[in-house]
């Protein structure tokens, strides 16, 4: 299963967030981009030493300062099944087949 695949599928359900500096961010994923950039709200960040917190209405995140990112067993079961969804539909990747790029017309 990809990344990318897993965090749409997580969108709308709460995950933790660690960054490389230690901060923890807990919140509810809105949105998702290529780079792993996250939109989250109704957050709660943590500070490294565990001994402060701030409840944040919503932050965005960087995806390059990203540690790890922690979703519910649930996100990966769906995320599964609209994998496997994808695919029985024939969207799934590609190999070859008519069409594709610089061949001229048919």
């Amino acid at each position: 299963m990809l990344p990318l695949s897993l965090l749409r599928a997580a969108q709308g359900h709460p995950m933790l967030i660690e960054l490389k500096n230690g901060e923890t961010y807990n919140g509810h994923l809105v949105n998702c981009d290529t780079w792993m950039n996250v939109h989250l709200r109704e957050v709660i960040c943590t500070s490294k030493d565990g001994d402060r917190f701030w409840r944040i209405p919503e932050c965005y995140i960087r995806g390059n300062t990203v540690k790890y990112m922690r979703v519910q067993e649930e996100v990966m079961d769906k995320a599964v099944e609209d994998q496997k969804k994808f695919r029985k539909h024939g969207q799934g990747r590609g190999g070859r087949g008519r069409g594709g790029r610089g061949r001229g017309s048919p």
